[in-house]
């Protein structure tokens, strides 16, 4: 686990005042999941943590940049007049 991903999350759950098992209960995983998460074990399913991360309001943001590169040459900007 991303040492990024494991701060993140504790640090949301202990400034929103949830316990572990309060915070798995509210994403629907097992508690064991919310410590795994926090100590970084690398074994914790996508899905899951995709969970985790919803029920405290965190969001992922993929960037690409063939994606962005793609996008670009596709929708070349107007000229203005």
């Amino acid at each position: 686990m991303n040492d990024e991903i494991k701060h993140l999350v504790r640090q949301h759950r202990s400034s929103s005042g949830l316990s572990q098992g309060e915070l798995a209960k509210l994403a629907g995983v097992g508690k064991t999941v919310i410590f795994d998460i926090e100590h970084g074990k690398e074994s914790v399913q996508f899905d899951t943590l995709r969970k985790v991360l919803e029920a405290l309001n965190i969001r992922f943001v993929f960037q690409s940049p063939l994606i962005e590169r793609q996008k670009k040459t596709a929708n070349p900007p107007t000229p203005l007049p």
